[in-house]
C-alpha cells in the first residue's frame, strides 16, 4: 500500500531527480519528508539509495597568506642565504620556520649559526597550498599532504552528507499500475491501493472522526532529522565561566586590575631581578609610557641587600625608572600581589580570571594572548598542605578524578608544586604551578603570614576538555566549530 506522497516522490525519481532537496523543491514540500519516505521506498524495494560523506578541503586565512607568499621555511631559506646567526633571527615567527626547516632537512645549526642544506625542491604541503588557491578540493586531488596542512592549521576540512536515489524495477512497476489503475477507474484498484495518508493528528480529525478510517504515517526514527543550531554560549567562555563559579564556591573574592600594568608590579614587587630574561623584549610587549609607583624603598632595599630578612637579595642596584616602564601585563599575579599589597591583614582569599599577553609566535599551540587563572591565600597558620588540598578540590570540581603533585620551581614561590591530572589516552598532564610566596615578596608590603597562590593556563585546560589540537579555534569565528560543539563538554558544565 502506497500513499499519494510517496507515489509522486517515486515519479519524480522515476524521472530523473536523485537527491533529497531537488524532489523537495519539485513538489514543494519539505526535505525532511522526502527523507522519510524516501527511507520507506527503499525498505519495500521500490528505490535504492545511496548514501554518501562527501568530505572538501579549503584554505584558511593563514594558508592563504602562506600560499601567496610562501611558507615560513621557505622564506626563511630564502632569508639565510649561505648562512646566518640564529641570534640574529629576532622576529618570534621565525622560531616557527626553523622548527619546521629543520624537521623537513633543509638546514642545520652548526656552532650558533643556521645553514641551508641545499635549494630544497618544491614540496607535497606547498603543491597542495597552491591547489587550493582555486578552490575547495578533495583528498584524492590534494593527495597526502593534506593531514599535515589542517595540523597546522593552513586548511579546514568541511564535511557534508549526500543522497543519490534511483528508481528499481521493482519501483517502476509498481509506478506504472498506479498511472493504469488512475486512468480506468475514478476508485482504486487492487493491485496498487492509494491512500491519504496523515502524518499530524488535528483537533478537526478528532472532532469528524476521520481519524477511524484514516491511516497515519508511521514515524521512522532512523530518518535524520534537520539539525536544529540553538543558540548557546561559547565553549570557552563556558568552561570560564565553570571556573569561576567553582572558586565563588570555595569562598574565593574575586578580583580585577588593569591589562596595563609598571613593571614594578608586574616584576619588582615579585623579586624578579631586574636584568631577569623574562624582562626582555622578546618576552613582554613593553609601551612607551612611565607609571607612577608606591613607596619602592622596601623593595629596592629587598633587591639589593635582603631587606634584614636572611636574604641576600640580588645585589647591584634596584633602578625605579625601570621599575616605571609600562607593560601589557604577563600574568595575573601582577594583580594579585596590588591586591595583597593593599590588603596586607589577613584574611584574604581570592581569584582572578582574566587576559594576559606575551611575545609569542602564533600556532596551534602558542598565542600572544591567552587567558590564566590564579588565586590567593593568606590567613594566619596556613601551609603548604592546606595549599594541595585546595588545589586537589578545585581539580575535583572541575571533573578530574585523579589529581597527583611533583615538585617544582617557581621564582617567587617557595616551596613549589606542579599539580598534574590524569588524562584517558594522554596520561599525567601538567595543568599549572603552585607554592608558598617567598618572603622576599611579602615582607616588603607588611605581610606577615604565609601566602598560599597558584595558577594555572585556561586555555591549554580547554584544548584538552575540548579535544582540540589547534588552540586557534578558541578565538576564530569557526561557526562550524561552535555548532558542533556539544554544550556540555565534562562533568559538572
Amino acid at each position: 500500500m502506497a500513499s499519494e506522497r510517496d507515489l509522486r516522490i517515486l515519479e519524480a525519481i522515476s524521472d530523473g531527480c536523485s537527491n533529497p532537496q531537488e524532489i523537495a523543491d519539485r513538489l514543494n514540500i519539505k526535505i525532511e519528508a522526502v527523507l522519510s519516505a524516501a527511507e520507506s521506498l527503499a525498505e519495500s524495494g521500490l528505490i535504492s539509495v545511496d548514501k554518501r560523506v562527501i568530505e572538501r578541503f579549503s584554505l584558511t586565512e593563514e594558508g592563504r597568506r602562506y600560499a601567496h607568499e610562501g611558507l615560513p621555511e621557505r622564506r626563511l631559506i630564502e632569508m639565510i642565504g649561505e648562512g646566518k646567526p640564529v641570534s640574529e633571527l629576532q622576529d618570534p615567527a621565525l622560531k616557527i620556520a626553523i622548527g619546521w626547516a629543520r624537521k623537513k632537512g633543509w638546514v642545520r645549526i652548526d656552532k650558533g649559526v643556521l645553514r641551508p642544506l641545499g635549494r630544497p625542491p618544491e614540496g607535497e604541503d606547498e603543491i597542495a597550498l597552491r591547489m587550493l588557491l582555486d578552490g575547495e578540493k578533495s583528498r584524492s586531488e590534494i593527495g597526502s599532504a593534506i593531514d599535515l596542512l589542517i595540523k597546522r592549521g593552513l586548511v579546514a576540512p568541511e564535511r557534508s552528507k549526500s543522497w543519490r536515489y534511483e528508481i528499481t524495477d521493482a519501483g517502476k512497476q509498481v509506478l506504472s499500475q498506479s498511472k493504469e489503475i488512475i486512468s480506468k477507474t475514478a476508485g482504486y484498484g487492487a493491485a496498487v491501493t492509494l491512500v491519504k495518508e496523515i502524518s499530524q493528528l488535528t483537533p478537526d480529525i478528532i472532532k469528524s472522526g476521520a481519524w477511524r478510517e484514516a491511516r497515519f504515517r508511521p514515524y521512522n526514527v532512523r530518518v535524520p532529522g534537520e539539525t536544529i543550531y540553538p543558540g548557546k554560549i561559547h565553549p570557552y567562555r563556558r568552561l570560564m565561566d565553570r571556573m569561576r563559579r567553582i572558586m565563588l564556591e570555595m569562598g574565593f573574592t574575586e578580583i580585577k586590575g588593569e591589562i596595563i600594568q609598571s613593571s614594578f608590579w608586574n616584576f619588582d614587587a615579585l623579586f624578579q631581578p631586574q636584568d631577569h630574561p623574562a624582562r626582555e623584549m622578546q618576552d613582554t610587549f613593553y609601551l612607551s609610557t612611565k607609571a607612577e609607583i608606591p613607596d619602592y624603598r622596601a623593595v629596592k632595599e629587598i633587591h639589593e641587600r635582603g631587606g634584614g630578612i636572611g636574604s641576600t637579595g640580588w645585589g647591584g642596584v634596584w633602578d625605579p625608572e625601570i621599575a616605571r616602564q609600562e607593560v601589557l601585563r604577563t600574568h595575573t599575579t601582577a594583580i594579585t600581589i596590588k591586591y595583597l599589597a593593599d590588603n596586607p591583614q589577613p584574611p584574604v582569599k581570592a581569584f582572578c580570571i582574566d587576559r594576559v599577553y606575551r611575545r609569542e609566535a602564533i600556532d596551534a599551540t602558542h598565542t600572544p594572548e591567552f587567558e590564566q587563572l590564579e588565586g590567593v591565600v593568606m590567613d594566619r597558620g596556613v601551609t603548604f598542605s592546606n595549599l594541595l588540598g585546595i588545589l586537589k578540590e578545585f581539580y575535583s570540581k572541575m571533573g578530574f578524578e585523579e589529581v597527583r603533585f611533583r615538585p617544582g620551581y617557581f621564582p617567587y614561590t617557595e616551596p613549589s608544586v606542579e599539580p598534574e591530572v590524569w588524562i584517558d589516552g594522554l596520561g599525567w598532564v601538567e595543568l599549572g604551578g603552585a607554592g608558598v610566596f617567598r618572603r622576599e615578596v611579602t615582607a616588603p608590603f607588611g605581610i606577615e603570614h604565609p601566602v598560599l597562590a597558584w595558577g594555572l593556563g585556561v586555555s591549554r585546560l580547554a584544548m584538552l576538555r575540548l579535544g582540540l589540537k589547534d588552540l586557534r579555534l578558541l578565538y576564530q569565528p569557526d561557526i562550524g566549530w561552535l555548532r558542533d560543539t556539544p554544550v556540555s563538554v565534562f562533568r559538572g558544565v
